[in-house]
Parts: C-alpha cells; sequence; structure tokens
C-alpha cells in the first residue's frame, strides 16, 4: 500500500473513531483544516511535525499512523515481515522511518529511522491522553537529541529514555545518515 494512503486512511479513521469533525481536529492540532483534509485524501505528504501535531491531538503516538490493518474486521496478524513494513520520508527532513512493529494491538511500537547529516526535526510538546515513553537507542553516527531543557549527543550503542510531554528536537550534526532504534511505550494501556 502507498504509504500517503496509509497515513491518509489511519488518520480518517482515527478521527472518525472518536467522533471529530476536520475543524475540531484543526482546532486541537493546531493543523489547518484544509492541510487536514488534503492528508486525508492522500493528496499531500505531511510532515513528522504535522503527523505529530494530529497524532497528539488524537491521542495516539506518531507511530500509530503508520499501522497497517488496525481497521480492518479480521484480526492482525502477530508477524510484521521486513517486505510488508511500511517506509515513510519526511518531506521537510529526508528522514527515513520504518515501522517494524505488527499491526497487532500491543503497547510496545518499535521504529526504525534513518537520519539524514545536517538535518533537524523538532516536535512541539503536544497534550496527550496517554503518557508515551520512548528509548532511543542510535545504532550508527551521531545524534543530538533535546528533551525539553536537557540535551544529549548520542554515539553509536547509546541509548537514551525519554517521556513524549515536553518539546523534542533530534538533530544529526555528522557527515553521514544516522541510523537509530525506537521503542515507544503507551500508558495507560486499554486493550
Amino acid at each position: 500500500m502507498d504509504i500517503n494512503k496509509l497515513i491518509a486512511s489511519r488518520l480518517l479513521a482515527l478521527r472518525e473513531r472518536r467522533g471529530l469533525s476536520l475543524t475540531a481536529l484543526s482546532e486541537r492540532s493546531g493543523v489547518s483544516r484544509s492541510n487536514i483534509s488534503l492528508i486525508e485524501r492522500g493528496e499531500s505528504s505531511a510532515t513528522a511535525t504535522v503527523l505529530d501535531k494530529l497524532a497528539g491531538a488524537l491521542g495516539v503516538t506518531l507511530a500509530s499512523l503508520f499501522e497497517a490493518g488496525q481497521d480492518e474486521p479480521a484480526p492482525p496478524s502477530p508477524l510484521q515481515r521486513a517486505a510488508d513494513q511500511p517506509v515513510w520520508t519526511d518531506p521537510a527532513s529526508g528522514y527515513v522511518r520504518r515501522q517494524l512493529s505488527p499491526a497487532v494491538r500491543t503497547p510496545l511500537q518499535l521504529v526504525e529511522v534513518v537520519f539524514p547529516p545536517g538535518q533537524r526535526v523538532t516536535y512541539e510538546q503536544v497534550v496527550r491522553e496517554a503518557d508515551i515513553h520512548q528509548q532511543i537507542w542510535l545504532l550508527d553516527g551521531v545524534m543530538d537529541v533535546s528533551a525539553g531543557d536537557q540535551q544529549w549527543r548520542l554515539e553509536a550503542g547509546d541509548c537514551l529514555a525519554i517521556r513524549e510531554d515536553q518539546h523534542i528536537s533530534y538533530a544529526n550534526p555528522g557527515k553521514t545518515p544516522a541510523r537509530y532504534l525506537v521503542g515507544l511505550v503507551t500508558l495507560p494501556f486499554a486493550i
């Protein structure tokens, strides 16, 4: 499935499941109604920052917008083959994220990111219904990560644990792409 169509269908399904109009989601997220409409129709490739605002307003993780099979009547498979893992490229920074986790309902989500050198992505503090914790395990390269007032330089093998209740920024100051694994846990989690 085309990644923009996957994001479009997930965003629409989550919005409808919560009984939100385009206007209500726009007000909650700070994203324009017309932009949300374009994304839901698969006519716009939103940036990571915009998708994070929408996910926060819907009370889900950003990774949830990339989960295939969540809205199908049959239960999703607990296995996610590498060939079927959704891959998305942020049009603003060029970072590439691969949704590793299967669509089966679980509080843990795994995402692989390849982040280009010299790029930065910043996520605003978004009020979320759930408490989201993440760990970033840097596999290759170097990354600068800030959360709130704290800053860290990560090198290959380092692992950082942060909560998604604050302003978070990722930057690759190196000359080569950085590759890292993000583990996300959502609390409370209701099955």
